[in-house]
């Protein structure tokens, strides 16, 4: 069957992060600057920490989450049905790819409610880009993304940055908010928004929360740079020029959550954008983070088994755990208050 446009573009960027160049895709997002104060008396043994955390009140057994990825046609159908099923055996919560293709075309990429009986005890998020709120059927469209795979919310992706380096993106933004707030209004599920790895903004985050948004995906720059795999597709050179310019825009990730916690106190907070492994992730949330979503960093291991994604996720556990031990913190509540060396919180 011959692709469509948009599935052979989702494939290209598969390509791109399954095989980037670490100069131009990556940057740096912050939690470098962070050092916890070691505790050389923790005072607890190591198999007492409580790494439990929950989801829109779905028990989790650790604060993580796969956050959402692409992938072409085929291979995506075996990336999500392993990312599912190590999901559900690590007890984590899911987010998937956007859905618009498989919405649109006949390729469905496994996005279907056979995530669901793969994983029935976890939080699952459907995902759709807001630029499609904008279509005529863009509610709709919502909804289908949640049915079709019996979701527990829908993520919506804001990509401006993304869009408007593609030569083919949607650059009319007008009055997104606004179909947003519709769609929180009606839709059954909670709506959770997410950037793609340039940041929300304590500004941005603050106008989501009042248009009914539930919880917000910081999602800063520091992991994949949209900007940079788009420069790696274009076809012409002065399309590779405007796209690179932007490789390293974007607010970094510890910078972007600090800002929107301390603006939004009581805001569920999900930190994805760079977060390497499980010291970062409790960097994290020390910083104030409900969750911590990774998604390129467990690709390739999505690519091979559920038994892969499930080692690469223990070791990121195992991480965690012993950050939480060296801090003297026996559950994320306490890590929350783990001291950090100097006064780290006024992040440039």
């Amino acid at each position: 069957m011959k692709k469509s446009f948009l599935s052979q573009r989702k494939d290209d960027h598969l390509d791109i992060v399954l095989a980037p160049d670490p100069a131009q895709l990556r940057q740096d997002p912050g939690f470098s600057a962070i050092r916890f104060e070691h505790c050389a008396l923790p005072e607890l043994a190591l198999d007492e920490v409580d790494l439990s955390s929950s989801l829109l009140g779905i028990a989790l057994r650790a604060p993580l989450l796969i956050s959402s990825m692409t992938g072409g046609a085929e291979r995506a159908r075996f990336i999500n049905q392993h990312l599912a099923e190590a999901a559900q055996a690590l007890g984590i919560a899911m987010g998937v790819g956007s859905q618009r293709v498989s919405l649109r075309t006949g390729h469905d990429q496994g996005l279907t409610s056979e995530l669901r009986r793969l994983a029935p005890d976890i939080p699952l998020l459907a995902n759709l880009g807001a630029a499609q709120l904008s279509e005529a059927d863009g509610l709709d469209l919502a909804r289908r993304a949640v049915d079709s795979l019996q979701a527990d919310a829908l993520i919506i992706h804001l990509n401006p940055l993304q869009e408007a380096v593609q030569p083919e993106g949607d650059r009319d933004w007008r009055g997104v908010l606004a179909r947003i707030a519709a769609l929180t209004g009606e839709l059954p599920v909670p709506v959770i928004v997410k950037e793609v790895g340039a940041g929300i903004s304590p500004t941005v985050a603050r106008a989501l929360v009042e248009a009914g948004v539930r919880m917000i995906d910081v999602a800063g720059a520091g992991g994949t740079s949209w900007a940079a795999v788009e420069a790696r597709r274009a076809q012409t050179d002065a399309d590779r020029a405007v796209a690179m310019a932007f490789a390293d825009w974007g607010i970094p990730t510890a910078q972007c959550l600090l800002a929107v916690r301390r603006a939004l106190p009581n805001v569920p907070l999900i930190a994805s954008g760079g977060i390497r492994d499980g010291i970062d992730a409790a960097k994290a949330i020390r910083l104030g983070a409900d969750l911590v979503g990774q998604a390129a960093g467990v690709l390739m291991a999505a690519t091979q088994s559920s038994d892969a994604v499930v080692e690469y996720f223990d070791i990121v556990l195992r991480q965690l755990r012993i950050a939480c031990f060296c801090t003297g913190s026996r559950n994320l509540l306490e890590l929350r208050r783990a001291r950090l060396l100097g006064n780290q919180l006024d992040l440039p």
